[in-house]
């Protein structure tokens, strides 16, 4: 935590009060407006907002959102701070196009990591331990663990093994038996090479023997692949967090597993495929559109995220803010044969039917084929595979209205499907398309 000055501990103690009075529940209509009336005068700076004027309900409501595509245009225009000011700068990943540069001023940092705490410690349970597998360079979210950490007083240690330098797969297993986490804060494809290293080297059991608790975040993440991650590890594996480089974490895990709205950060909509914008409720769906009040260096007006969303209500944990369930980029689904194929659909039948530990869809599209490659579990028996293949390709076709040509086992695949948050799209991590020749 970047706290050296009066000034920024005050805004840890005001996010603190604020997250405190909200208690889990959903504020009141004048506690937004509050809140959106600052955000939009610290907007006002930016260029891109020049011309919105003064604040008022009404003019909120009538402004246009903000398409994601528009901020990766132009990413400066609506920075409403100088980059001498900034106390960190990150990019995003990439993944859509060209990175987007991100400043974040000390305020920015604090204030999303009180609200991510807040959510996060009841999932990491008594005196935890976190080994954070996550990239720590250039995009924001170790270094958000990291905060997190800090701040409740956890000790934690940083291990990305997909980067070139220290950390290492060998590191990486010394650290689970000396430094003996209680979780693990991983992308789900990180996750499942790691367990795959471990069950190569017969390590399993005795790297998971402190571990209680998996945090997955950076990629869409399915209740199949977390039940399944869970039984490897004997942990209960969470759907941490759903956020953007752009905005901050909008929503968190709860102790039943609920991805909830961090309500009282964020003012959340919902917009249709027209672009119509209504306000978000349970039992809605559509692409978020948040308004981030708490964002200071590059504050966002109704910001289109581009991610196709579900909301509910009801959480079995009793917190009273909407949980969503996180389709992926709208971008992302796949169309084969005038059906659109999206990854949780396919991730939920791969996990759900099988112990695979990786897949590849394989697309013709010329003459619209689907093959699907599963990278067997280390040690799995070859000899129940058809009768696998066939329980996937029957549940492929229920679940997803789509006819799967076939299904291959192999041996490995390519690091770069499971690399996670270095490649976080789908469509360029997960789908090879075939080439007519």
């Amino acid at each position: 935590m970047i706290v050296n000055s009066k000034e920024r501990l005050e805004a840890v103690l005001e996010a603190e009060r604020q997250f405190r009075d909200a208690r889990g529940s959903v504020p009141a209509e004048g506690f937004y407006r509050d809140k959106i009336a600052q955000a939009w005068g610290r907007a006002r700076r930016a260029p891109a907002y020049l011309h919105i004027g003064d604040f008022g309900w009404p003019a909120f409501t009538a402004l246009p959102t903000t398409p994601k595509e528009r901020l990766k245009a132009d990413p400066w225009s609506f920075v409403a701070t100088t980059l001498q000011a900034s106390a960190k700068y990150y990019e995003t990943t990439g993944t859509t196009g060209t990175a987007t540069p991100t400043p974040r001023l000390a305020e920015d940092i604090l204030w999303n990591a009180v609200s991510v705490a807040g959510a996060w410690r009841d999932p990491l349970g008594d005196e935890p331990r976190v080994l954070s597998l996550l990239p720590s360079d250039i995009v924001p979210v170790g270094d958000l663990v990291a905060s997190v950490c800090e701040y409740l007083g956890v000790p934690h240690a940083r291990a990305y093994p997909f980067a070139t330098g220290i950390s290492d797969w060998d590191r990486l297993v010394g650290l689970l038996t000396t430094f003996r986490p209680t979780a693990l804060f991983l992308a789900p494809g990180v996750a499942l090479q790691t367990t795959r290293l471990l069950q190569q080297r017969g390590l399993l059991e005795q790297a998971r023997a402190s571990v209680t608790t998996l945090m997955l975040l950076g990629e869409v993440s399915v209740p199949a692949m977390r039940e399944r991650l869970g039984a490897w590890w004997d942990a209960r594996a969470y759907d941490a967090s759903y956020g953007s480089t752009e905005t901050g974490t909008l929503a968190a895990a709860c102790r039943a597993d609920g991805l909830h709205l961090l309500a009282a950060a964020h003012y959340g909509e919902l917009a249709d495929a027209e672009g119509r914008v209504t306000p978000l409720r349970a039992g809605a769906s559509g692409r978020l559109v948040v308004t981030p009040l708490n964002l200071h260096a590059r504050p966002l007006l109704r910001y289109d995220t581009g991610d196709e969303v579900a909301v509910a209500d009801g959480c079995a944990c009793g917190l009273a803010t909407p949980t969503l369930t996180v389709h992926g980029r709208a971008g992302d689904a796949l169309v084969i044969g005038g059906a659109a194929l999206d990854p949780r659909s396919v991730e939920e039948v791969v996990y759900g039917e099988t112990t695979a530990t990786g897949y590849v869809l394989e697309v013709d599209r010329a003459a619209e084929r689907l093959l699907v490659l599963l990278e067997r579990q280390v040690g799995a028996d070859r000899a129940g595979e058809d009768a696998v293949a066939a329980a996937f390709l029957g549940a492929f076709a229920r679940r997803t209205g789509l006819t799967c040509d076939d299904v291959v086992f192999v041996n490995t695949l390519p690091a770069a499907t499971k690399s996670g948050g270095s490649r976080k799209s789908w469509k360029r991590s997960n789908i090879r398309f075939v080439e007519p020749r």
